[in-house]
């Protein structure tokens, strides 16, 4: 029910029940006015887009807390989550409700974090997407009706272009590492797989008959311990071809290091169980590039970007590099690899220049 009455006072007043049966009411000093307003809710109700005025007072930490609590975060990303709200959300806007925060507010905001708080660019940018995907939760829910964070200006980020390690600093680094993880470098420098994957690998993930590896699944380490979860993406499943490389230092290391069972780790920490990554940057990786005199900072994922340039330097196409690496999409792929691919200048000169070869102009005629 909906209507406007004008009441003792000449005021007019417009009132309507919302879906639950609730009664709201505004007073205006014109008909017109009132009139106007209730069509808008009208509509909005219509068109499934109402928002209960009373659900936008909510305290936004309140709000933000709720839907952290029921997101399906692994827990390296909900550890992350966690620490972008208390750390750098909750101190602006815990007294604030969800309603009561403006698109001016979250710019002023977006830009205390590298102007105040010194943090990077690119820190910036992953703190925002967590406070953006709390508000545009709550435009879902009806708890408000607008983002205040569409339209925000990030801070650019740099991009660095990747350094990829060679041919012989891989040798090298092969070399100098202890013997249970040396298979652990050529076959990650043959395949790109992430560094969890490859802690990930069971025996039964190795196909050397047809030579195809599978993932399926990673190894990460968290403050609350090393446990097995999925690949950071769907497109992180898939079966990676083994080049002959790969196939001969894997059999070798489980000439070495068997791995009886299916279920048998392919690479083990000291203890047993799969490899942990802090441990493993501590005990192992870094001594052995300090010996094969690898710059200091580079870690696994150097291996990664190895095999990427290997691939772009054999004239593969960004779509293959894609799949290879499990990217989420080729955008990604040119978007981390575009000045490795070979420049283009000569051969679109040389495109033109064949398909005007066998038609050479012919001089203008002149009109009498």
């Amino acid at each position: 029910m909906a209507n406007v009455q004008k009441r003792p006072n000449g005021k007019w007043r417009a009132r309507y029940r919302d879906s639950n049966g609730k009664e709201h009411a505004r007073h205006f000093d014109r008909k017109v006015e009132a009139q106007r307003w209730l069509d808008e809710v009208t509509t909005s109700i219509v068109t499934g887009q109402y928002v209960d005025p009373q659900s936008a007072r909510k305290p936004f930490k309140e709000y933000a807390e709720e839907w952290r609590r029921s997101q399906p975060h692994r827990p390296s990303t909900a550890r992350a989550v966690e620490q972008h709200l208390r750390c750098h959300a909750y101190p602006a806007w815990e007294s604030r409700t969800l309603g009561g925060i403006k698109p001016g507010d979250v710019q002023s905001w977006v830009t205390s974090l590298t102007s105040t708080h010194k943090l990077a660019a690119s820190t910036t940018r992953t703190v925002f997407n967590t406070v953006n995907a709390v508000f545009s939760a709550a435009v879902r829910d009806r708890m408000i009706p607008l983002n205040p964070c569409t339209g925000v200006k990030l801070p650019s980020v740099p991009r660095k272009q990747i350094v990829p390690l060679t041919v012989a600093q891989v040798r090298s680094l092969a070399t100098q590492i202890a013997a249970p993880y040396k298979g652990l470098v050529y076959l990650a420098a043959s395949t790109g797989l992430r560094p969890g994957e490859v802690f990930g690998l069971q025996r039964r993930h190795l196909n050397l008959a047809r030579a195809t590896l599978t993932v399926d699944q990673q190894v990460q380490q968290t403050k609350h311990g090393v446990f097995v979860g999925p690949p950071k993406t769907d497109r992180s499943y898939r079966v990676v071809p083994l080049p002959r490389m790969a196939t001969d230092a894997v059999k070798a290391h489980l000439k070495s290091f068997p791995a009886p069972t299916q279920q048998d780790w392919l690479f083990t920490a000291p203890e047993g169980g799969p490899v942990a990554y802090n441990e493993f940057m501590k005990r192992v990786w870094r001594p052995a590039c300090r010996k094969a005199g690898i710059p200091d900072g580079v870690g696994p994922h150097a291996l990664r970007h190895h095999y990427a340039s290997l691939l772009i330097k054999h004239g593969e196409s960004v779509k293959t590099v894609s799949e290879r690496l499990g990217h989420t999409n080729a955008a990604m792929t040119l978007n981390i690899y575009t000045h490795l691919w070979p420049d283009s200048e000569e051969r679109t000169r040389a495109a033109v220049d064949c398909a005007y070869a066998d038609r050479p102009d012919e001089p203008a005629q002149e009109v009498a």
